[in-house]
């Protein structure tokens, strides 16, 4: 007797929408009666993104543990090599944060005969959001799967970013659901590094961090290291540290130890991060002597290291 799929089979598998895993998904009757094989759009994306030379997911198991703040703060980090080029795709249709965050609310994408072209955060970094595109910040994004992937397939093969691309990062909605196996399915074939995943100290927030890290295995996304954020309250006046999420477990470093992935690093909780969100201003140019940013200096380090291979302590 065959033995049941244990997860997803794929949209592409000749079981989508009918193997024993698929009872109950939401999805299931439209991978049911979806063309089967190779997806045509899959050669365009691969040779629009052949001039990113790494691509890089943010994930989270769960909301509110600063996931589009840390993605946005990783962006203005990367970038502040001036001869690096950073990308960054927002692809929390439901709640795109990356406009606000990144100083560009308000602005428009433009289309012109190579694609659209993203908005300029700074010379070197560029963002693409579904909140570029609607009427206003207010409008509610009320869509299914179907139409979330196709939004996805168009910002990955008709986006000119102009020049070729040092760093991609794309930042995810909490969970594992559509997004997710859309655009690891959609960017694989064109050399998708990993994911980092960020969590909180607190238990709570480490039980859904098992399940993205399940998810990853599961789907064959390589995590390229846990990202502890909010570990710890910096003063900003007298820089004593305080813990406000008790890592009653140990924390993000003693669960990667146990699931076997990198620890990247920790990243204090400093509330002139939420201020410079707010506003739209890059934290590392307002504060570069900050213990946030040393700790971020710190983590990029490592996930370097670790998109390299090269072993780390």
């Amino acid at each position: 007797m065959e033995t049941p799929p244990e997860h997803c089979p794929g949209t592409e598998s000749e079981q989508a929408g009918l193997a024993d895993a698929c009872a109950g998904c939401p999805n299931q009757e439209i991978c049911a009666s979806a063309p089967k094989g190779p997806d045509p759009d899959i050669p365009a994306i691969t040779e629009a993104l052949r001039d990113v030379q790494h691509k890089i997911l943010v994930l989270s198991g769960k909301g509110g543990v600063g996931k589009s703040t840390f993605a946005a703060m990783l962006g203005w980090a990367l970038s502040a090599n001036e001869n690096q080029e950073v990308a960054m795709l927002d692809l929390d249709f439901c709640g795109p944060s990356l406009a606000r965050i990144m100083g560009t609310e308000g602005e428009q994408i433009h289309a012109a005969a190579s694609g659209w072209t993203p908005v300029y955060a700074d010379d070197n970094l560029a963002v693409m959001s579904i909140a570029y595109m609607l009427p206003n910040s207010d409008e509610a994004v009320i869509w299914r799967g179907q139409k979330k992937n196709g939004l996805i397939k168009q910002f990955l093969k008709n986006v000119d970013w102009g020049n070729p691309i040092d760093y991609m990062l794309v930042d995810t909605p909490p969970g594992t659901s559509d997004e997710h196996l859309s655009i690891n399915q959609y960017m694989s074939p064109s050399g998708l590094d990993g994911a980092v995943i960020i969590t909180t100290p607190q238990e709570v927030a480490l039980l859904d961090v098992r399940k993205e890290i399940d998810f990853c295995r599961k789907a064959g996304i390589r995590v390229l290291g846990l990202i502890e954020n909010m570990a710890g309250f910096v003063c900003p006046n007298c820089q004593g540290k305080s813990d406000i999420f008790i890592p009653t477990t140990g924390g993000g470093k003693q669960l990667a130890q146990e699931l076997n992935v990198p620890f990247l690093g920790s990243v204090p909780l400093d509330p002139r991060i939420g201020q410079c969100s707010d506003r739209g201003e890059n934290f590392f140019e307002a504060f570069p002597d900050s213990v946030v940013t040393t700790a971020l200096n710190g983590v990029i380090t490592q996930l370097n290291a670790q998109i390299r291979g090269i072993p780390t302590p």
